[in-house]
Protein backbone atom coordinates (compact mmCIF):
# COMPACT_ATOMS: atom_id res chain seq x y z
CA UNK A 1 0.00 0.00 0.00
CA UNK A 2 1.51 3.66 -1.23
CA UNK A 3 1.39 6.42 0.93
CA UNK A 4 -1.24 7.69 -1.22
CA UNK A 5 -3.68 4.22 -0.59
CA UNK A 6 -3.53 6.49 3.05
CA UNK A 7 -4.59 9.76 2.78
CA UNK A 8 -8.09 10.30 3.31
CA UNK A 9 -9.99 13.43 2.37
CA UNK A 10 -11.16 16.48 5.12
CA UNK A 11 -12.57 19.98 5.71
CA UNK A 12 -10.67 22.32 7.66
CA UNK A 13 -12.82 23.74 10.66
CA UNK A 14 -10.24 25.31 13.00
CA UNK A 15 -6.91 26.47 12.03
CA UNK A 16 -4.34 28.37 13.53
CA UNK A 17 -0.34 28.18 12.50
CA UNK A 18 0.51 24.28 11.96
CA UNK A 19 -2.06 23.19 13.84
CA UNK A 20 -5.99 23.02 13.59
CA UNK A 21 -9.48 20.58 13.54
CA UNK A 22 -10.39 18.94 10.09
CA UNK A 23 -14.05 17.15 9.67
CA UNK A 24 -13.13 13.36 8.29
CA UNK A 25 -15.99 12.33 5.79
CA UNK A 26 -18.12 10.93 8.22
CA UNK A 27 -17.88 14.29 10.18
CA UNK A 28 -16.03 13.77 13.08
CA UNK A 29 -13.67 16.05 13.91
CA UNK A 30 -9.74 15.02 14.60
CA UNK A 31 -6.94 17.40 15.72
CA UNK A 32 -3.93 17.80 13.03
CA UNK A 33 -0.36 19.09 12.05
CA UNK A 34 0.84 19.95 9.31
CA UNK A 35 3.44 18.25 7.34
CA UNK A 36 5.35 20.43 5.55
CA UNK A 37 5.75 24.48 6.33
CA UNK A 38 4.70 25.36 2.88
CA UNK A 39 1.56 24.54 3.80
CA UNK A 40 -1.10 26.93 4.96
CA UNK A 41 -4.37 25.62 5.83
CA UNK A 42 -7.05 28.06 6.32
CA UNK A 43 -10.46 27.51 7.90
CA UNK A 44 -12.85 26.04 4.40
CA UNK A 45 -9.82 24.14 2.86
CA UNK A 46 -10.52 20.68 1.52
CA UNK A 47 -7.39 18.65 2.78
CA UNK A 48 -5.47 15.66 2.14
CA UNK A 49 -4.55 13.09 5.22
CA UNK A 50 -3.15 10.42 6.95
CA UNK A 51 -3.33 8.74 10.01
CA UNK A 52 -0.37 9.77 12.49
CA UNK A 53 1.18 7.85 15.68
CA UNK A 54 -0.89 9.30 17.75
CA UNK A 55 -4.74 10.39 17.65
CA UNK A 56 -3.48 13.62 15.95
CA UNK A 57 -3.90 12.82 12.03
CA UNK A 58 -1.33 14.93 9.31
CA UNK A 59 -2.39 17.09 6.57
CA UNK A 60 -0.10 16.44 3.48
CA UNK A 61 -2.16 18.47 1.24
CA UNK A 62 -4.63 20.92 0.26
CA UNK A 63 -6.70 20.33 -2.70
CA UNK A 64 -7.16 23.69 -5.38
CA UNK A 65 -9.70 25.99 -4.02
CA UNK A 66 -12.36 27.30 -5.79
CA UNK A 67 -11.83 30.94 -4.60
CA UNK A 68 -9.73 32.10 -1.51
CA UNK A 69 -10.79 35.38 0.91
CA UNK A 70 -7.54 37.69 0.82
CA UNK A 71 -6.41 40.78 2.42
CA UNK A 72 -2.76 42.48 1.95
CA UNK A 73 -0.49 41.84 5.36
CA UNK A 74 0.67 45.33 5.37
CA UNK A 75 3.48 44.35 7.48
CA UNK A 76 5.02 41.79 5.06
CA UNK A 77 3.57 43.37 1.95
CA UNK A 78 1.90 40.19 0.47
CA UNK A 79 -1.31 38.72 0.64
CA UNK A 80 -2.64 36.49 3.30
CA UNK A 81 -5.30 34.34 2.79
CA UNK A 82 -8.12 34.38 6.04
CA UNK A 83 -10.57 32.07 4.21
CA UNK A 84 -10.96 29.79 1.09
CA UNK A 85 -14.45 27.84 -0.95
CA UNK A 86 -16.77 30.52 0.27
CA UNK A 87 -20.32 30.70 -1.27
CA UNK A 88 -21.55 33.88 0.64
CA UNK A 89 -20.31 36.81 1.71
CA UNK A 90 -22.11 38.66 3.98
CA UNK A 91 -21.14 42.75 4.48
CA UNK A 92 -22.04 43.65 7.33
CA UNK A 93 -22.75 47.98 8.03
CA UNK A 94 -24.98 49.77 10.51
CA UNK A 95 -25.66 53.51 11.35
CA UNK A 96 -23.29 53.68 13.99
CA UNK A 97 -20.25 53.32 13.26
CA UNK A 98 -21.30 55.42 10.13
CA UNK A 99 -20.85 53.36 6.73
CA UNK A 100 -17.94 53.55 4.60
CA UNK A 101 -19.86 53.03 1.70
CA UNK A 102 -16.64 52.77 -0.81
CA UNK A 103 -15.01 49.92 1.69
CA UNK A 104 -18.93 48.31 1.28
CA UNK A 105 -18.12 48.39 -2.66
CA UNK A 106 -14.57 46.40 -2.20
CA UNK A 107 -16.14 43.87 -0.30
CA UNK A 108 -19.22 43.58 -2.76
CA UNK A 109 -16.43 43.42 -5.48
CA UNK A 110 -14.39 40.81 -3.74
CA UNK A 111 -17.57 38.74 -3.71
CA UNK A 112 -18.31 39.17 -7.37
CA UNK A 113 -14.23 38.17 -7.79
CA UNK A 114 -15.00 35.32 -6.13
CA UNK A 115 -17.86 34.05 -7.58
CA UNK A 116 -19.85 34.19 -4.00
CA UNK A 117 -23.32 35.19 -3.62
CA UNK A 118 -23.56 39.14 -2.04
CA UNK A 119 -25.52 40.20 1.05
CA UNK A 120 -26.01 43.34 2.42
CA UNK A 121 -27.00 43.09 6.42
CA UNK A 122 -27.86 45.95 7.96
CA UNK A 123 -26.93 45.60 11.76
CA UNK A 124 -28.11 47.80 15.13
CA UNK A 125 -31.48 48.21 12.70
CA UNK A 126 -33.22 49.09 16.87
CA UNK A 127 -31.17 52.24 16.23
CA UNK A 128 -32.40 53.12 12.52
CA UNK A 129 -30.66 52.60 9.25
CA UNK A 130 -27.12 54.39 7.56
CA UNK A 131 -28.04 56.93 4.38
CA UNK A 132 -31.48 55.05 3.13
CA UNK A 133 -31.04 56.28 -0.43
CA UNK A 134 -27.30 54.06 -0.41
CA UNK A 135 -29.03 51.14 0.64
CA UNK A 136 -32.03 51.87 -2.21
CA UNK A 137 -29.70 52.14 -4.78
CA UNK A 138 -28.10 48.81 -3.72
CA UNK A 139 -31.76 47.04 -4.15
CA UNK A 140 -32.03 48.48 -7.11
CA UNK A 141 -29.13 47.43 -8.75
CA UNK A 142 -30.10 44.36 -7.61
CA UNK A 143 -28.01 43.30 -3.95
CA UNK A 144 -29.76 41.97 -1.25
CA UNK A 145 -30.23 44.00 1.58
CA UNK A 146 -31.25 42.33 5.09
CA UNK A 147 -31.82 44.85 8.01
CA UNK A 148 -31.38 42.64 11.46
CA UNK A 149 -30.83 43.45 15.35
CA UNK A 150 -28.20 41.90 17.76
CA UNK A 151 -29.72 43.04 20.40
CA UNK A 152 -33.47 42.85 19.74
CA UNK A 153 -33.20 39.74 17.74
CA UNK A 154 -34.95 41.10 14.71
CA UNK A 155 -34.15 39.73 11.37
CA UNK A 156 -31.63 36.72 12.82
CA UNK A 157 -34.20 33.97 11.26
CA UNK A 158 -33.69 35.35 7.94
CA UNK A 159 -30.36 35.67 8.11
CA UNK A 160 -29.93 32.18 9.16
CA UNK A 161 -31.60 31.34 6.25
CA UNK A 162 -29.66 33.17 4.09
CA UNK A 163 -26.67 30.73 4.99
CA UNK A 164 -28.55 27.54 4.85
CA UNK A 165 -26.56 25.06 2.43
CA UNK A 166 -23.53 27.75 1.72
CA UNK A 167 -20.71 28.15 3.28
CA UNK A 168 -20.29 31.93 4.49
CA UNK A 169 -18.79 34.64 6.20
CA UNK A 170 -19.51 37.98 7.35
CA UNK A 171 -17.24 40.91 7.00
CA UNK A 172 -17.10 44.68 7.50
CA UNK A 173 -16.14 47.71 9.32
CA UNK A 174 -15.02 47.82 13.29
CA UNK A 175 -18.09 48.05 15.61
CA UNK A 176 -20.62 46.95 13.29
CA UNK A 177 -21.65 43.85 15.73
CA UNK A 178 -20.29 41.00 13.42
CA UNK A 179 -19.21 39.15 16.44
CA UNK A 180 -22.35 39.66 18.01
CA UNK A 181 -24.42 38.24 15.11
CA UNK A 182 -22.21 35.38 15.05
CA UNK A 183 -22.95 34.86 18.92
CA UNK A 184 -26.74 35.04 17.92
CA UNK A 185 -26.64 32.92 14.79
CA UNK A 186 -24.79 30.09 16.65
CA UNK A 187 -25.28 29.52 20.79
CA UNK A 188 -22.61 28.80 22.97
CA UNK A 189 -19.95 29.75 19.99
CA UNK A 190 -17.33 31.42 22.48
CA UNK A 191 -17.19 28.57 24.09
CA UNK A 192 -16.67 26.13 21.03
CA UNK A 193 -14.06 28.31 19.78
CA UNK A 194 -12.15 28.29 22.98
CA UNK A 195 -12.34 24.26 22.81
CA UNK A 196 -11.55 23.99 19.71
CA UNK A 197 -8.17 26.31 20.39
CA UNK A 198 -7.52 24.31 23.29
CA UNK A 199 -7.74 21.08 21.14
CA UNK A 200 -4.70 22.55 18.96
CA UNK A 201 -2.53 23.17 22.06
CA UNK A 202 -2.74 27.17 21.16
CA UNK A 203 -5.63 27.71 23.94
CA UNK A 204 -3.24 31.09 24.41
CA UNK A 205 -3.90 31.86 20.83
CA UNK A 206 -7.62 31.33 21.14
CA UNK A 207 -8.43 34.86 19.91
CA UNK A 208 -6.61 34.51 16.43
CA UNK A 209 -7.93 30.81 15.85
CA UNK A 210 -10.10 30.87 12.47
CA UNK A 211 -13.17 28.34 13.52
CA UNK A 212 -15.37 27.07 11.29
CA UNK A 213 -19.14 26.38 12.88
CA UNK A 214 -22.19 24.70 11.60
CA UNK A 215 -25.81 26.68 11.85
CA UNK A 216 -28.79 24.96 13.28
CA UNK A 217 -30.60 25.38 10.57
CA UNK A 218 -27.50 23.97 8.17
CA UNK A 219 -24.93 26.09 6.25
CA UNK A 220 -21.45 26.99 7.73
CA UNK A 221 -20.25 30.30 8.88
CA UNK A 222 -16.68 31.32 9.57
CA UNK A 223 -15.53 33.09 12.46
CA UNK A 224 -11.96 34.80 11.60
CA UNK A 225 -10.50 37.18 13.59
CA UNK A 226 -8.76 38.22 10.73
CA UNK A 227 -11.32 40.01 8.97
CA UNK A 228 -13.04 41.57 11.15
CA UNK A 229 -11.58 45.43 10.07
CA UNK A 230 -9.94 44.65 6.45
CA UNK A 231 -9.58 45.83 3.01
CA UNK A 232 -9.76 42.21 0.66
CA UNK A 233 -7.53 42.45 -2.13
CA UNK A 234 -8.50 43.47 -5.83
CA UNK A 235 -5.78 42.68 -8.33
CA UNK A 236 -7.07 42.78 -11.95
CA UNK A 237 -8.75 45.61 -13.60
CA UNK A 238 -11.49 43.66 -15.19
CA UNK A 239 -12.24 42.26 -11.72
CA UNK A 240 -13.18 45.91 -10.48
CA UNK A 241 -15.68 46.80 -13.67
CA UNK A 242 -17.23 42.73 -12.64
CA UNK A 243 -18.02 44.14 -9.12
CA UNK A 244 -19.79 46.89 -10.34
CA UNK A 245 -23.16 45.42 -11.87
CA UNK A 246 -24.35 48.28 -13.31
CA UNK A 247 -21.00 49.45 -14.84
CA UNK A 248 -21.04 46.56 -16.28
CA UNK A 249 -24.30 46.45 -18.04
CA UNK A 250 -24.07 50.28 -19.16
CA UNK A 251 -20.49 49.35 -20.68
CA UNK A 252 -22.13 47.10 -23.62
CA UNK A 253 -22.44 49.92 -24.92
CA UNK A 254 -19.43 51.85 -24.84
CA UNK A 255 -17.58 53.01 -28.61
CA UNK A 256 -14.91 51.14 -27.25
CA UNK A 257 -14.41 47.15 -25.73
CA UNK A 258 -11.32 48.07 -23.46
CA UNK A 259 -13.09 51.20 -22.66
CA UNK A 260 -12.17 52.14 -18.82
CA UNK A 261 -14.69 54.66 -18.34
CA UNK A 262 -12.38 57.31 -16.80
CA UNK A 263 -11.56 59.94 -20.17
CA UNK A 264 -12.60 57.83 -23.23
CA UNK A 265 -14.64 59.44 -25.95
CA UNK A 266 -18.27 58.13 -26.48
CA UNK A 267 -18.57 56.01 -22.78
CA UNK A 268 -21.68 55.24 -22.34
CA UNK A 269 -20.92 54.51 -18.35
CA UNK A 270 -20.45 58.47 -18.39
CA UNK A 271 -23.32 58.60 -20.12
CA UNK A 272 -25.68 56.78 -17.70
CA UNK A 273 -23.98 58.56 -14.53
CA UNK A 274 -24.68 61.88 -15.84
CA UNK A 275 -28.33 61.03 -16.71
CA UNK A 276 -28.53 59.91 -13.28
CA UNK A 277 -28.34 55.63 -14.30
CA UNK A 278 -25.77 55.03 -12.47
CA UNK A 279 -25.09 56.28 -9.20
CA UNK A 280 -21.72 59.03 -9.04
CA UNK A 281 -20.95 57.77 -5.71
CA UNK A 282 -20.65 54.31 -6.92
CA UNK A 283 -19.03 55.49 -10.29
CA UNK A 284 -16.61 57.49 -7.85
CA UNK A 285 -15.96 54.29 -5.78
CA UNK A 286 -15.36 52.63 -9.12
CA UNK A 287 -12.69 54.73 -10.33
CA UNK A 288 -10.74 54.84 -7.35
CA UNK A 289 -10.80 50.95 -7.27
CA UNK A 290 -9.57 50.79 -10.38
CA UNK A 291 -6.64 53.15 -9.98
CA UNK A 292 -5.40 51.72 -6.59
CA UNK A 293 -5.59 47.85 -8.35
CA UNK A 294 -3.39 49.74 -11.37
CA UNK A 295 -1.17 51.22 -8.73
CA UNK A 296 -0.42 48.00 -7.60
CA UNK A 297 0.53 46.62 -10.74
CA UNK A 298 2.85 49.35 -11.77
CA UNK A 299 4.32 48.83 -7.93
Amino acid sequence: MTEKDLQQPGLAIAAHGRRGILEDSAGRPRSYVVRSRQLRVVCGDRLSWQPGQSDEVTVVGIDNRRNALRRLDTGRHHTEILAANLSLLAVVCARLPAPDWFVLDRYLCAAADMGATPLIVVNKSETGLPATEELENYQRIGYPVLQVSALAGTGLKALAEQFSGQTGILVGQSGVGKTSLINRLVPGTEADTASLSRSTDEGKHTTTASVMHRLPGGGRLIDAPGVRDFLPVIDAQDAVQGGFPEISAAALNCRFTNCRHLREPQCAVKTAMEAGEISPRRYESYRRMLRQTQASASG
